[in-house]
């Protein structure tokens, strides 16, 4: 092992690690001469994340791991069974906004079904164009039945020869 005199430093203190940038907020810090592959600083901010990123990825990736997990929420649920109940009842905000996201994440579902679903029309022979407008519209890839509200504009053109309309 080299030592901090072999590197020309003669205080095991002036010896310092390369500055590196945190992968979460992006400044620039000094790694901790304990752990020379630290990635992230020592903000709590960026510390939160780190360790909830490593709890997420050791959940997806340890059995074991991920059972002691469910099991500790069980738990917690059982010593505390009105929480959820209390909790909506004082954060009527969030019950809202929960239901319109819910309502979303039911919408994303419904379309998911519909990918390569021709049973609605043979559009091939229809002359009209058929526009998809929304935020779903991106999952509709060759679908042509799906729920929606629809106008249809017909171009207006005269006959030759026809009395104009009163």
């Amino acid at each position: 092992m080299i030592s901090s005199e072999d590197r020309g430093c003669t205080d095991p203190e002036e010896f310092s690690l390369p500055r590196r940038f945190c992968r979460f907020c992006q400044q620039s810090f000094e790694p901790s001469k304990f752990r020379p592959d630290q990635s992230a600083c020592r903000q709590p901010d960026c510390q939160r994340r780190r360790r909830g990123e490593y709890h997420r990825r050791k959940v997806g990736t340890d059995p074991e791991y991920a059972e002691i997990v469910r099991d500790s929420r069980r738990k917690w649920r059982e010593a505390h069974p009105d929480y959820q109940k209390t909790y909506r009842q004082s954060h009527q905000a969030a019950v809202a906004r929960n239901r319109q996201l819910q309502g979303r994440r039911d919408s994303q579902r419904r379309l998911q079904f519909l990918v390569k679903n021709n049973l609605a029309l043979d559009l091939k022979r229809c002359t009209a164009e058929a526009w998809l407008i929304g935020p779903g519209a991106g999952d509709l890839v060759k679908n042509n039945l799906a729920p929606c509200q629809m106008f249809i504009f017909q171009p207006v053109t005269p006959a030759e020869g026809a009395p104009p309309a009163s």
